[in-house]
């Protein structure tokens, strides 16, 4: 039984950033490859995206006999995917915590990105972090200060909540855009006293990448974590270095 486990969340009310491809690749990163045990609440209701994921995944490895070998030298157990609606979440995720006899590090929570959904301001307020990724799109950006302008004021009507941190991260960057845009979302961000990680995520097709039954190389699983070579490039794995020195996961 875990007594001591994260609750981390990447969100944004705007559809499209991430949230669900991050969310599944930190849990894989961390589980299979970091040594630590996770677990994943599936509250993005009603496509519930990632336990749509480990379905496919299963169906994958059910078919390939090299997929199934993999599954087997890898020997871990995979992380549970627990799907809900917003409002029941967090006891989701404290029955599973009270049952379980392994010592959970992180559950990550998958949100819906409508902040006036029913439960989901106050599932964010009993987050530990949240780490929201932005673009330079416009649309994004509005919505996305919008949101971390909601969170905040949340967070001030309610000071003891468990939240203790909110950071954007910036996604999809391409680094022969202008970087005029940039800058000027970047001065937006310190006048509102905002939190932003080091980390930039360039824009690479490889989020996209999901397993399928003829790659062997896979970098958005499930099941499985990044292939290290796919990994090469993509910010992923400063990304979770980063956010695990936030969250003071060692």
């Amino acid at each position: 039984m875990s007594n001591k486990s994260i609750y981390v969340a990447f969100s944004n009310q705007k559809g499209g950033v991430g949230k669900s491809a991050f969310t599944t690749l930190a849990a894989s990163y961390l589980h299979f490859a970091g040594g630590k045990n996770v677990a994943v609440i599936d509250c993005d209701y009603p496509q519930h995206s990632i336990h749509a994921m480990r379905e496919r995944d299963k169906s994958f490895v059910l078919a390939n006999d090299h997929l199934k070998e993999m599954l087997v030298i890898q020997d871990k157990r995979a992380y549970p995917v627990f799907t809900t609606k917003p409002d029941d979440a967090l006891d989701v995720a404290r029955k599973y915590l009270a049952e379980t006899e392994l010592n959970i590090d992180v559950v990550f929570f998958d949100l819906s990105g409508t902040v006036s959904s029913s439960g989901i301001l106050t599932l964010m307020l009993n987050m530990d972090y949240i780490f929201c990724p932005i673009t330079t799109d416009r649309l994004v950006m509005q919505s996305s200060l919008t949101f971390a302008s909601i969170v905040r004021d949340c967070l001030t009507k309610h000071p003891d909540a468990p939240l203790k941190g909110f950071c954007l991260f910036w996604n999809q960057i391409v680094k022969t855009e202008n970087r005029e845009i940039y800058d000027a979302y970047c001065a937006i961000i310190r006048q509102l006293n905002l939190d932003v990680l080091k980390t930039e995520i360039p824009h690479t097709i490889k989020y996209k990448r999901e397993m399928s039954g003829n790659n062997r190389q896979i970098f958005r699983s499930t099941l499985f974590p990044p292939t290290k070579t796919l990994v090469k490039g993509t910010g992923l794995d400063s990304l979770i270095e980063e956010i695990c020195q936030i969250i003071n996961l060692k």
